[in-house]
């Protein structure tokens, strides 16, 4: 390993041979390999919650109280934040497959050794140490995930693997149904088979992750440079074998300094020092979030059982339901985060969440709820808090500036999920387990007035984040060039220190107009009208579970490459119509190589590039320049604005 004092800068073309590589089946090892974990967190976090109301029963195998049940999903939470931050340090020290082998490997030990569990003692200590797998895992795939992912498609493909937390959930669910069935098995196995669940899908995982190699971005930039260039050589020769294409030209090179890794000392240094404001923000969000889904989701199932007497075995119902709600949460509501607005928007989904909360602990305290009413006031609570609780990674990730921002993300998960969630199911298993519906309406009265500190901090604290790049929002700490401003060097200007020409310089100002405007117009669309408010996230959103460490930056730190990239594409979509005239969508795609460039992004270059109107929608299919007829009956004005 490197030393301090061999430390040096560096000029590499490593980050651009990646990132310009096509969509291939290496990448989908990536999305199965790493991407998985999510599954295995809505699988545990669900299945923990469907199977402890028959856990608590006398013909169970163990004998466990709902306060019990509380107690261990707050270790399970503990183990979490430890896991993230001891392993996050791990990660940046000895590199991201080591540490993503590792955590998994942990993860498939302890959730195992649960299915044994004899006794409360033994069970904390199995979950403490799922927890820290599950932690751990956070730390270490999200790095890989961001660095092996080619930028044009890191955005989707985050999207994408963050919402699988919910199938975990719904998957957890439907499971838990039959393992529970005491027609098809006794009441003292089906819990512990659920949990064993959890380790035979995570050895599927582990066979996927060997063929996964180390980030070739960790290894150069801590003095390995030799064996990236390896890696990615090896990467390129499976992916021109798979492709038949003759890859282009990387993009310029980087210059970059190598480092071991920022201390968490210099990250709440430049929190508490240069952005007071901001740390104060991200911790009442994240305090907020984590009290309440970390005390509902742990303890629903004991709730529904023992105070509106729910059957265990009908508990997974009820869960799955509650599963879609968290899942349609996001979905419905996150573009408004990018067309609204983020401040509106965080500062409503916190209130929002309160308000219903409030609502449901009065109607609870005056005994006017059945089981369905209460549970759906529960679902309609965690369908705004989903969208929420997705906003407190989203906001620390932006907020902070980049040579901080992951670790950054893991210090605020675990100081704020100490806080919030590990009190949480504390209090909620010790209220449930007194059997008054009094002390169960307090919880939710204090999940409502953390969630309402959040939406408070957010107005007076909140940063108008929407559509900004994150060069503006927080300053990076460092450059290249300042960095040889002290050293007293000059400045490097590209890969021979030359100035760069300046009919690249002019070709790189009207990309960046380019992009500026479909930038404003995009908006511009989504802000207006009914499409404001239609389904689906928008630039800057994304799924998050509760517990997802660091998850929300991998599409916002790409954003800007990912627009880039986009340009790219509808160039390349408008050369190849000038080139060859009219053309139907599938020779368009077969000419660009459009399925090379990965899962939706050839459809949505071509939506794009209608959109600007660089390319007109003819009858039947075909796709032709604007201002150039078609063949006969060629574009009319009804087609001009259609969209791909």
């Amino acid at each position: 390993m490197t030393t301090t004092s061999e430390l040096r800068v560096i000029t590499t073309k490593v980050p651009a041979r990646l990132d310009r590589l096509p969509w291939s089946r290496f990448h989908w090892r990536i999305v199965i390999g790493l991407g998985t974990v999510w599954i295995l967190d809505g699988l545990e976090v669900t299945i923990v919650g469907a199977v402890a109301s028959r856990m608590t029963e006398p013909n169970s195998g163990i004998h466990l109280t709902s306060a019990d049940i509380g107690t261990a999903a707050a270790i399970y939470v503990a183990g979490a934040c430890v896991g993230a931050l001891l392993f996050g340090r791990l990660t940046d020290r000895y590199g991201r497959k080591k540490l993503f082998m590792l955590t998994l490997g942990i993860y498939i030990l302890a959730t195992v050794a649960t299915a044994f569990a004899h006794d409360a003692w033994y069970l904390y200590l199995a979950r403490f140490f799922t927890g820290m797998g599950i932690g751990g895992e956070y730390a270490a795939i999200n790095s890989a995930i961001d660095e092996l992912i080619p930028a044009r498609n890191r955005g989707q493909v985050d999207l994408a693997i963050n919402g699988s937390y919910w199938i975990g959930a719904a998957l957890g669910s439907l499971a838990a149904l039959v393992l529970l069935d005491e027609n098809l098995l006794p009441a003292g196995l089906g819990w512990r088979l659920a949990f064993g669940l959890g380790g035979i899908l995570g050895l599927g995982i582990m066979m996927v992750r060997r063929h996964v190699p180390e980030s070739p971005r960790w290894l150069f930039i801590h003095g390995h440079e030799d064996e990236a260039e390896r890696i990615v050589d090896q990467i390129e020769a499976e992916v021109g074998r798979e492709t038949g294409q003759d890859l282009p030209e990387p993009a310029e090179a980087v210059t970059v300094r190598q480092h071991y890794v920022i201390p968490f000392t210099e990250i709440a240094r430049v929190a508490l020092q240069r952005y007071p404001r901001r740390a104060l923000l991200g911790l009442a969000l994240f305090v907020g979030q984590a009290f309440l889904y970390n005390a509902l989701v742990f303890d629903l199932g004991t709730l529904l059982s023992g105070f509106f007497g729910v059957g265990s075995s009908s508990v997974p119902y009820f869960l799955t339901i509650f599963a879609i709600a968290n899942f349609l949460g996001p979905l419905l509501l996150g573009r408004l985060f990018d067309t609204v607005g983020r401040k509106p928007m965080i500062a409503g989904t916190y209130f929002g969440s309160a308000a219903v909360a409030v609502v449901l602990a009065v109607l609870l305290v005056n005994g006017s709820l059945t089981a369905w009413s209460f549970f759906l006031l529960v679902s309609l609570t965690f369908f705004v808090a989903s969208a929420g609780a997705s906003s407190a990674y989203l906001t620390v990730s932006e907020v902070f500036p980049m040579e901080t921002r992951a670790l950054s993300i893991s210090l605020f998960f675990a100081v704020g999920t100490a806080v919030g969630g590990i009190t949480g199911p504390l209090l909620f298993g010790h209220f449930i387990h007194s059997g008054h519906t009094t002390l169960v309406a307090t919880g939710f009265f204090i999940g409502a007035a953390a969630m309402a500190l959040g939406g408070l901090a957010e107005v007076v604290f909140g940063v108008k984040a929407e559509q900004q790049s994150l060069e503006n929002i927080a300053r990076p700490l460092t450059a290249e060039e300042a960095d040889a401003a002290w050293r007293g060097e000059r400045a490097p200007q590209d890969e021979r220190g030359r100035l760069r020409p300046a009919d690249v310089r002019q070709a790189a100002r009207e990309r960046d107009q380019r992009i500026a405007d479909r930038t404003a117009g995009r908006r511009a669309r989504e802000g207006t009208g009914a499409r404001r408010y239609r389904p689906g996230a928008g630039a800057g959103s994304s799924f998050y579970s509760p517990g997802m460490a660091g998850t929300t930056g991998a599409a916002s730190r790409t954003s800007a490459m990912a627009e880039q990239r986009l340009d790219e594409e509808i160039e390349e979509l408008v050369r190849a119509l000038e080139e060859s005239g009219p053309a139907t969508r599938e020779g368009l795609e077969q000419a660009v190589h459009g399925r090379s460039w990965g899962p939706g992004r050839f459809a949505g270059a071509l939506r794009e590039a209608v959109e600007e109107s660089r390319a007109r929608h003819l009858p039947d299919d075909r796709y032709a320049p604007p201002g150039r007829p078609g063949k006969p009956g060629g574009a009319s004005g009804a087609h001009r604005n259609r969209s791909a």
